[in-house]
């Protein structure tokens, strides 16, 4: 965490999401960052101790311990049906198993260790305390005031109240100070005046140096040493050993040793055993070998992909797999690591299944499961999906849903009502895997982007959000990012939709944008001039049209060979900007600050009306739009790109026939240009009046190279096609 603060930094911006209390802290480690808070939308209230039979439904238990977690989800099979549990030693997949049966209503309570606290966001109503006493790693201490409101901040859920308390045990051997339930409610806590760190800048020369490095002292006051983590505790354990001693040691090879020694410990096994681990896989990828070799992979995953046995030996086999699947992970430890990413993933997916399973079988009454009148056949294929958007199960209502959003409804359900929208939820991950296997398979043209102004632009099918577009490799190919909805869904099928969104895009651009296309494709031919791929580039990242003045350099290198090239392609080089004609017209406007506006992370911006070729005293939001769509700003005017230029070489031809002469204003009337706007226009092509009044006469003065070679340059406006 210190590391990122002080040495991660966004291209633009770093946002930070924490407590207050390390505020005071970060400002004075970081002077010129700005602080911004948000309120809690739901109250946290302290609750009377209630015994364990007596906690309402919605209720988390706390313990810190895997065997009272399993005594207490034991009480509650007895006592009131069952319980899920989390554990940090569980996997992920387990984990979300668990999870998602509390979720859906199949068990009203939810076991767990203080994991509930970080990254896990249930519809908890009660968190009670089975104890205020954990064991940190290195001491058994009572929790602080900021870790019993990380864990009871778990109740309630956006603008839902949630409660707090201790169980109710013989004694009140558990319970919260008055100051701690204070500061909790009140999300009051000391702040922090310093933050561990630990050296970035390590010396590899040798791993004694490694360790002299990593103990190095921290630079300020506002900074103390991190205490000895899991790493560095295997690497002096490895130092320790008789391998080290006998090992001639290069930087490269401490390097690697570092690398290795950052192998999670998955077993908890401490540090020494830990160690062993990670020397028997450096002597692999520390070796000529440089890779732990299929042989050896063949045996470890062998004898852990068997699902025979009870609950501690599934944990320890899932521990034993995600070592190994974490190993496959790396790019360079393990040989054919492809394949071995495939083979640890099914390992792991089929122990966390049947770990699930052998929880249920241990902590959930049957009847839990089945109970809600007795509905205990009803499958996915039971569930009404309305055209007015009501989800129907077994004739009655449990929720209504809007494009890929469904929305139990929970207000006031019974444990009956809630096993059905259990099932309604199944159902609707079943609807959505069969929307995208649909949407996977439709044409490109069945796919439009949805360019609201204020919102993001978004890939739409027949009136559904699929996706969002935002920042991509260029502004031609825009990341899309599936709606958060598909998380449940396949990932293979997942990748599979986002794959062919992306090629709908490029359909998409490719109809409406074509001239920006060609614009984008030329600037990387090597067989182009370098002047015009350097014009041509600046074009295609500011979406095809620009202001000549900040580009003025570049076109004055413009060989007339190069011009002619940029006449070809259609690329007029107008008086006061450069454009294509082509992505002037509506439909392209739009398309281009679709994606600007996902290309720069913002939302779309308004869009002037189709056919608009004057923006009279435009709002702020509107200015930057109509720059982008090719508008040139004049006074308080903006005129379109391609009726600037009209003007412009209708004043040209009238001014051949005098060096003083009275420009015709009857065109720029006729489509409302306001006399300032005329001037301000006549002055930025490098006319000035002469004599008095200043509107009968004016003589062009040029401004400077731009102007000796503006009538070779450029001929009238005509369409021209790519």
């Amino acid at each position: 965490f210190t590391d990122r603060i002080l040495n991660l930094r966004g291209r633009e911006e770093t946002m930070l999401l924490g407590s207050m209390s390390v505020a005071k802290t970060i400002r004075r480690l970081i002077p010129d960052c700005e602080v911004t808070t948000r309120p809690r939308f739901s109250k946290l209230s302290y609750a009377a101790p209630l015994k364990l039979s007596r906690l309402p439904p919605r209720s988390a238990i706390i313990a810190f311990s895997s065997d009272d977690v399993y005594e207490i989800a034991e009480q509650l099979r007895r006592a009131r049906g069952g319980a899920a549990i989390v554990m940090g030693s569980l996997s992920p997949g387990t984990r979300n198993a668990q999870v998602a049966m509390y979720q859906s209503g199949e068990v009203d309570y939810i076991v767990a260790t203080d994991a509930i606290g970080m990254g896990l966001n249930m519809d908890i109503d009660h968190v009670a305390f089975a104890s205020l006493i954990k064991f940190d790693g290195r001491r058994t201490r009572r929790l602080r005031v900021d870790e019993m409101a990380q864990i009871a901040g778990r109740a309630g859920r956006h603008q839902r109240d949630g409660s707090f308390s201790t169980l109710a045990v013989p004694g009140d051997r558990i319970m919260f100070f008055p100051e701690d339930i204070e500061r909790i409610e009140e999300h009051r806590f000391e702040p922090l005046d310093w933050l561990y760190w630990r050296n970035r800048d390590l010396d590899f020369t040798c791993p004694a140096d490694l360790v002299d490095s990593l103990m190095a002292i921290p630079p300020q006051r506002e900074l103390q040493l991190a205490p000895p983590s899991d790493d560095l505790k295997v690497l002096n354990a490895i130092i320790a050993s008789p391998m080290a001693e006998t090992r001639r040691w290069t930087v490269a090879s401490t390097q690697r040793l570092w690398d290795a020694c950052g192998l999670p410990d998955f077993r908890s096994s401490g540090s020494e055993h830990h160690a062993q681990l990670v020397g028997r896989i450096f002597g692999y990828i520390g070796s000529g070998l440089c890779r732990v070799p299929d042989p050896v992979m063949q045996a470890e995953t062998a004898r852990l992909e068997t699902v025979a046995g009870d609950i501690a030996q599934l944990t320890s086999r899932l521990a034993g797999i995600r070592t190994w699947a974490y190993a496959a992970q790396r790019t360079d430890w393990i040989e054919n690591r492809t394949r071995w990413i495939e083979r640890t993933k099914d390992i792991e997916e089929r122990l966390s299944q049947t770990l699930h399973d052998r929880l249920v079988e241990r902590f959930v009454e049957k009847r839990a499961l089945r109970r809600g009148a007795g509905r205990v056949h009803l499958t996915p294929a039971d569930v009404i999906f309305e055209a007015d958007g009501a989800v129907i199960v077994s004739g009655e209502v449990v929720g209504d849903f809007d494009g890929l959003k469904f929305r139990p409804d929970r207000i006031g359900a019974t444990p009956g009502k809630r096993a059905l929208i259990a099932v309604a939820e199944r159902a609707w991950s079943v609807r959505l895997s069969a929307l995208a296997e649909q949407w996977s398979n439709y044409p490109a043209s069945a796919f439009k982007i949805d360019a609201r102004p204020g919102v993001s632009p978004t890939i739409v099918c027949n009136g559904v959000s699929i996706a969002k577009l935002g920042r991509g490799r260029n502004l031609l190919s825009p990341d899309v990012r599936l709606a958060s909805e598909f998380t449940a869904i396949d990932p293979k099928l997942k990748e599979r939709l986002a794959k062919h969104l992306a090629h709908a895009i490029d359909h998409l651009v490719a109809a409406r944008l074509g001239p920006l296309v060609a614009m984008h494709r030329s600037a990387f031919d090597v067989a182009m001039p370098g002047n015009v791929r350097a014009l041509l580039a600046r074009l295609a990242d500011d979406g095809g049209t620009a202001p000549r003045r900040p580009v003025e350099d570049a076109i004055s290198t413009l060989a007339p060979d190069d011009r002619r090239i940029l006449r070809h392609m259609g690329i007029i080089l107008g008086t006061l900007s450069i454009f294509h004609g082509s992505l002037l017209k509506p439909a392209a406007i739009e398309m281009r600050l679709a994606l600007l506006a996902a290309y720069r992370e913002q939302p779309m911006p308004p869009v002037p009306m189709a056919g608009l070729t004057l923006i009279d005293r435009p709002d702020v939001s509107l200015r930057r739009a109509a720059l982008d769509a090719g508008f040139v700003p004049l006074d308080s005017q903006y005129l379109r790109g391609d009726l600037a230029e009209r003007i412009a070489q209708t004043l040209h031809r009238q001014r051949a026939s005098s060096p003083q002469f009275v420009p015709d204003r009857s065109l720029a009337t006729s489509i409302g240009i306001g006399e300032r706007t005329f001037e301000a226009m006549l002055r930025a092509m490098g006319f000035v009046p002469t004599g008095q009044p200043i509107e009968k006469r004016w003589r062009w003065r040029g401004l400077g190279q731009r102007n000796r070679q503006h009538m070779a340059d450029e001929k009238p406006v005509r369409k021209h096609r790519v």
